[in-house]
């Protein structure tokens, strides 16, 4: 663990603990982290709790995967125990989390309640998508801890429709990526209306100049850490690449799936080709369910929820789901496109060897893309192996009764009347099955039998469910799905 040199910035080398237990928490903590089965923290949760247990504004920046959620949880519970038991009539907003995505802001949400136990107030959630009026309700019913997307809390500020008077704490989770969406001016207008006398902490996979001004203007001398290399992944995971024709992309991915019995993230460009991979891989008897921009909040939260679990093995996604969606144990990341910005490599990646467990991230290249690897190589300061691909044309099992995709009737490529149009002329084409242009690569063999074959669904053991980087000179460019 290192500390910043940057001016204001407070530098501190206590001990830190080595299990909750040791940890000064309330009796009341300790048993609810124990009954989640939290015993031993990770090394951002063991030096940045005391910290802001003590009270102190603290910056922290690590690699994804580290438990960053926790580390800020459980200080804002014991600072709401403190104060629900000093005074009944402490009423008001007291703590507020904010976060770049709805799905990071559900999954933190629902850390909350599971640790708060019945001695505290239900947090409330105020995101874009989902029923204006149950996220108010909340807030009436007297949450204590608002968990938001600074769009839609901006907005209900504009309105009035709350205040923030008696906030004590506020946390900024993944802070540089809050900043590559835009919402700088939402921040800014949300922090301008906070009271000054506050306790603030920052978590942050970079530290680059937008984040730092904003740790000079809204931080008061925050103790800084930071932990290992946030431009590398972890390296728990092994990097490996797959060079393959286009036309047979789908094929090696699904031999690569065949060989797993544990939950696989499938990584895709476009929303169009995620719909696609999804539903040829569906057809093949993968249990898989997919998320992109062009998904509502329901159709996400049932994917995501059919993926942690166990109902669905695979989640193809576009880089909506590369940072902020945290599911435990996933074993194997899939690269089946290259990400726009090489920075979404490192997150994508990052999505699997979480907590110190061991995972595999394969990336799937065409021949023309030997450049672009090479180049990312270069840029993140990383070797990946080079991987012999079975080019053997994948022959699904017979299929039991039973298996059910993931309900897809609003998208286009979810209606089996509808999904790939070229369907009608394939039937010339059994005899050239793994021949076909870039455009049908995801469509495999569906047309290629007007008989539906019937295919297992692959099952595996579900577990319990319990950085953003500029390189010097580059320029950042918005990421935006095609």
């Amino acid at each position: 663990m290192q500390n910043s040199i940057n001016t204001g910035v407070e530098t501190a080398f206590t001990k830190t603990a080595t299990l909750f237990s040791e940890m000064p928490l309330s009796h009341y903590v300790k048993e609810r982290l124990a009954a989640a089965e939290f015993i031993v923290p990770t090394p951002v949760q063991a030096a940045s709790i005391p910290r802001s247990l003590e009270g102190k504004d603290v910056l922290a920046t690590a690699q994804t995967g580290t438990g960053k959620t926790l580390a800020f949880l459980i200080p804002v519970i014991e600072d709401l125990l403190k104060h629900e038991s000093a005074s009944s009539t402490n009423a008001g907003i007291a703590a507020l989390v904010l976060v770049p995505t709805r799905e990071l802001a559900m999954q933190v949400l629902d850390q909350y309640n599971a640790l708060r136990g019945k001695k505290l107030a239900p947090a409330a959630l105020v995101v874009g998508g989902l029923s204006e009026h149950g996220q108010l309700a909340a807030i009436r019913k007297g949450a204590k801890l608002i968990v938001a997307t600074p769009g839609r809390l901006e907005d209900y500020l504009d309105r009035k429709l709350f205040h923030f008077n008696s906030l004590r704490t506020l946390v900024l989770d993944e802070a540089d990526r809050m900043l590559d969406m835009g919402f700088l001016p939402a921040i800014r207008r949300i922090v301008s209306i906070l009271p000054k006398n506050r306790q603030t902490v920052c978590f942050s996979a970079t530290m680059e100049a937008s984040v730092a001004h904003l740790v000079k203007e809204y931080m008061k001398s925050p103790v800084r850490l930071t932990f290992g290399s946030t431009l590398k992944p972890s390296e728990n995971v092994k990097l490996q690449v797959l060079e393959v024709p286009a036309d047979c992309k789908i094929n090696t991915l699904k031999h690569l799936l065949a060989k797993e019995t544990g939950r696989v993230l499938v990584f895709s460009r476009t929303k169009r080709g995620t719909q696609r991979i999804a539903a040829n891989l569906n057809d093949d008897g993968f249990a898989a369910a997919q998320i992109h921009g062009d998904r509502s909040q329901s159709q996400r939260n049932a994917a995501l929820a059919g993926f942690q679990q166990g109902r669905y093995q695979i989640l193809v996604a576009t880089d909506v789901a590369s940072r902020g969606i945290h599911v435990q144990d996933i074993v194997h990341v899939i690269n089946y496109d290259l990400p726009e910005i090489a920075e979404n490599f490192i997150h994508r990646v990052g999505r699997t060897g979480r907590a110190g467990e061991k995972g595999v991230a394969s990336t799937l290249i065409t021949r023309d893309q030997r450049g672009e690897i090479f180049q990312m190589e270069r840029k993140l300061g990383l070797k990946m192996e080079r991987v012999q691909t079975n080019l053997e044309r994948y022959i699904a099992p017979p299929r039991k009764p039973g298996f059910r995709p993931e309900p897809q009737q609003n998208e286009e490529f979810g209606r089996r009347g509808n999904r790939g149009h070229g369907r009608r002329h394939s039937h010339s084409a059994h005899g050239r099955h793994g021949s076909q242009s870039n455009h049908g690569e995801h469509n495999g063999h569906r047309g290629h039998s007007s008989q539906r074959r019937e295919h297992p669904p692959r099952t595996f053991e579900a577990k319990p469910q319990g950085p953003r980087f500029v390189l010097p000179g580059e320029t950042l460019q918005r990421y935006a799905e095609n």
